[in-house]
């Protein structure tokens, strides 16, 4: 079963982006994304690519990501 940890700062977001972590997105308590890298985060806005042309933009505030380690 995988380890579940909550990314909530900056440096949560910087180490995903850096370490390519894998991520689940949850918006209004459903997985909106699963699987997915963190490419890109602002201060309004969390942008993950799961495949090759699949970008995906999340608002921060109405979103909860949680990196997944196995």
């Amino acid at each position: 079963m995988p380890t579940i940890r909550r990314l909530l700062t900056e440096q949560d977001f910087q180490e995903a982006m850096d370490r390519q972590l894998r991520i689940r997105v949850f918006r209004n308590d459903h997985m909106v994304d699963n699987n997915t890298h963190v490419i890109r985060f602002t201060d309004d806005t969390i942008i993950t690519q799961t495949g090759v042309s699949e970008l995906t933009y999340h608002p921060r505030r109405d979103s909860q990501f949680f990196e997944l380690r196995k």
